[in-house]
């Protein structure tokens, strides 16, 4: 074990070995410099990216479900026919009345109609068929009149709720609340404002002109066979795997499904895409630093070769040092030492250099990058394989030197 005295001088004279050959060291350095500095990059932009898209994720609600009709893959579509894959009225009521997980839902429908009111008319506007627990289960506020209640349901009231872009676009009075449109040419009264979300999910704008209108109502004006969905609110986010197996339950029994049939529908929560995308986050990552560690391979041959020069420079140093008792071990650790320094100053420059991009990304307009930052897991990271790269890659030289015969090294020109 040595001293600590010795632990000292050898990193002092790591760092004036670097100083004497400071064009040098920084050239051997710079693949771990553009090595470090690509993958804390990377890793700040990936922060970045999923703090946004996640809290975009947990601002529509941890506590969502969302069913849709799904005809089951690889299989002859005359086998799932769509009347027997579609969602129908009465499993609606059937997961409402058997899914104790479930805290309310909705069944939603969307209709292509035209919005008239006075001279202003817009073509293919997508009004959407809600029933009331619609309000609870996407948490949209009415910021006047009323939401629907289920009168309007159960008479199928020709009454209708906007957003402000629908106030805009088609101007409406800026209390709308009792005036009425022409949907799809029949007579709706406007009972309330919904606000508008805005989400700008992966660059995606969903905000836009909105119209909803009951669900009985949009489910006379389509087919037997329409399309929807149901979306609902867990009890709590933590009994989401309960509610998904509750639903798959009633829905496999009401459709007569066996056990080796597959669903022929689809329940999902949001925090099922939440790990997706962490799953897919992180699978970018590495496959990201894989990429860039071969620039941390090329930086480790540049140590290795420029140790092994410094090595044939210091002959006769490294000679006269085991005449004056120096150890193979010393000899070993002090030029280990030096690979490890170099490769830590070069990990230094390039977590420096990182930061700067990543400080870079937040300034670019619209790129969804606010919030990319280094981590300090990445920061350790850069040094623990900077000093790898020293280690491993220092190590023939430091070998090499600590097996020169001294006689031969004092001997050598």
């Amino acid at each position: 074990m040595f001293h600590p005295s010795f632990w000292i001088q050898a990193i002092v004279l790591a760092f004036s070995q670097i100083r004497a050959n400071l064009g040098r060291s920084l050239l051997t350095a710079l693949g771990i410099i553009v090595g470090v500095a690509s993958v804390t990059a990377v890793i700040a932009a990936l922060v970045g990216l999923k703090t946004k898209v996640l809290g975009e994720f947990e601002s529509f609600g941890a506590n969502r479900l969302f069913i849709f009709p799904d005809r089951p893959d690889d299989v002859p579509k005359n086998m799932y026919p769509w009347k027997d894959v579609r969602l129908k009225i009465e499993e609606v009521e059937a997961i409402e009345l058997h899914c104790p997980s479930i805290r309310c839902l909705t069944p939603v429908t969307s209709l292509g109609m035209s919005a008239q009111y006075g001279d202003r008319l817009i073509e293919g506007l997508n009004v959407t068929g809600i029933r009331p627990a619609w309000h609870e289960t996407e948490n949209r506020a009415v910021l006047s009149g009323r939401p629907f209640n289920s009168i309007d349901e159960a008479n199928a009231r020709q009454v209708c709720l906007v957003n402000e872009s629908a106030i805009e676009e088609l101007r409406l009075p800026s209390e709308p609340v009792g005036t009425h449109v022409l949907l799809g040419g029949r007579r709706y009264l406007v009972v309330g404002v919904v606000e508008t979300i805005q989400a700008n999910m992966l660059g995606m704008n969903t905000s836009s002109t909105e119209f909803f209108v009951p669900f009985a109502i949009a489910s006379r004006l389509k087919d037997d066979d329409f399309f929807f969905r149901i979306a609902a609110m867990i009890e709590s986010p933590d009994l989401a795997s309960e509610a998904k197996s509750e639903v798959r339950f009633v829905l496999r029994k009401m459709r007569g499904l066996g056990p080796d049939e597959p669903d022929t529908f689809q329940v999902a929560a949001i925090d099922q895409f939440i790990d997706q995308f962490k799953a897919m986050a992180a699978g970018i990552t590495a496959i990201a630093g894989g990429i860039v560690g071969v620039s941390l391979l090329v930086g480790g041959i540049g140590i290795m070769n420029i140790m092994l020069v410094s090595v044939s420079e210091r002959t006769r140093e490294i000679g006269l040092r085991k005449a004056v008792g120096a150890t193979p071990s010393a000899i070993l650790l002090q030029f280990l030492l030096e690979a490890v320094v170099l490769c830590l100053v070069g990990g230094a420059m390039g977590v420096v250099v990182g930061e700067t991009m990543a400080f870079g990304l937040t300034l670019i307009p619209d790129a969804g990058l606010d919030e990319a930052h280094v981590p300090l897991w990445a920061i350790i990271m850069s040094f623990t394989f900077s000093a790898a790269v020293g280690l491993i890659f220092g190590m023939f030289p430091a070998i090499k030197a600590s097996r020169l015969d001294p006689i031969d090294a004092l001997r050598h020109e």
